[in-house]
């Protein structure tokens, strides 16, 4: 099973990049390998978290493949964790924190999942690593496209 971990130190706020991130709906605009976005609800929490219900379509080369996840969003400890629903995968969760720090703030991601499919999943772990490389280098492009 796939995994990757990563964290990085950019010159944005923290609420800055956990708004981009937990903006599910707008993830067509500027991720890689993702055709369409769709936000079924969101739920507030006695928590005070929000739970979000989304699917996202994603498209690479031949492969066209739909699947849902709950998003909690921590908005005042700048947390998101996904879990999957539905769709193509056996397992697939993520979680992001966000942390201010001088000068910008540190972005923790991480993730992992395996897919229902052999075949996806070989092509999975052929690309995984460069695949992740482009979603988090997505999201810091599109930060730098929002917010300089």
């Amino acid at each position: 099973m796939p995994s990757h971990s990563e964290t990085r130190h950019l010159s944005f706020t923290a609420q800055q990049m956990y708004d981009l991130v937990a903006d599910v709906a707008s993830y067509p605009e500027f991720l890689p390998w993702t055709a369409a976005a769709r936000v079924r609800k969101i739920t507030p929490e006695p928590d005070g978290s929000r739970v979000m219900q989304a699917d996202l379509v994603i498209s690479f080369k031949v492969f066209r493949e739909k699947f849902g996840s709950r998003v909690v969003l921590w908005d005042q400890d700048r947390r998101i964790q996904t879990e999957y629903l539905d769709g193509p995968f056996k397992h697939m969760r993520s979680n992001w924190a966000f942390a201010e720090k001088e000068e910008g703030c540190e972005v923790s991601f991480d993730v992992d999942f395996s897919f229902r499919n052999r075949l996806l999943q070989s092509a999975a772990e052929l690309f995984f690593y460069d695949a992740m490389k482009r979603v988090v280098r997505a999201f810091e492009e599109r930060a730098h496209n929002l917010y300089k």
